[in-house]
């Protein structure tokens, strides 16, 4: 039987994550970077994102086949309770409702961190993306027009938010993802584990 699960990312999954990747930077405009980093720097920015926020992976049989994580949104101290979520899945598992389940789950984990705001930031065209949002309950913002070159064109980029807590004054002081409570954490990764059960890859 195929073993499916989410869990953290450890740092050891690094050169899988980064070869992942590789193939939106060389062969696409779903993601703005142009230079493919080394995996020393690569390692280093994973360091630095997980040690505040959920950088979560998905296995398929024990292989990293795709990977799900939330960022800062801007640097400023008043946006702290925001952020930016990124997923990137192996070109052999796109469409088969990953990055859905990564996506609930890194949700849900975001919520106990006191997250208020979530934000979605699409290269267009991708409708399929756009979509996975709109069904998990995001709502446009507006297009940044023209705002990436890359590969020779000019690329808009939509905007998508949703807020995932109940605002309230003054706001719940945020958790690092290592300050968040165990138990929680690990009944929402048993919770989307679970939902595993019925996947065929």
């Amino acid at each position: 039987m195929n073993k499916l699960s989410i869990r953290l990312m450890k740092i050891t999954d690094a050169p899988t994550i980064l070869s992942i990747y590789k193939p939106y930077i060389e062969e696409t405009s779903i993601t703005f970077e142009c230079t493919t980093p080394t995996l020393k720097d690569f390692t280093q920015r994973i360091k630095n994102i997980s040690s505040f926020y959920p950088y979560l992976v998905y296995e398929f049989n024990n292989k990293v086949i795709g990977y799900a994580y939330a960022g800062k949104i801007r640097e400023r101290e008043a946006y702290q309770w925001d952020a930016e979520l990124s997923i990137y899945l192996d070109n052999q598992y796109l469409h088969k409702g990953i990055g859905k389940i990564l996506y609930m789950a890194l949700l849900d984990i975001l919520k106990l961190q006191n997250i208020y705001n979530v934000y979605g930031v699409i290269t267009q065209p991708n409708e399929r993306s756009v979509k996975l949002h709109e069904d998990l309950g995001f709502n446009k913002l507006g297009v940044f027009h023209n705002t990436g070159y890359k590969f020779n064109s000019w690329h808009d980029v939509i905007w998508l938010e949703k807020k995932i807590n109940d605002f309230i004054i003054p706001p719940k002081p945020l958790k690092a993802i290592g300050e968040i409570d165990e138990k929680g954490l690990t009944e929402i990764l048993s919770k989307y584990n679970a939902k595993l059960g019925s996947f065929t890859l």
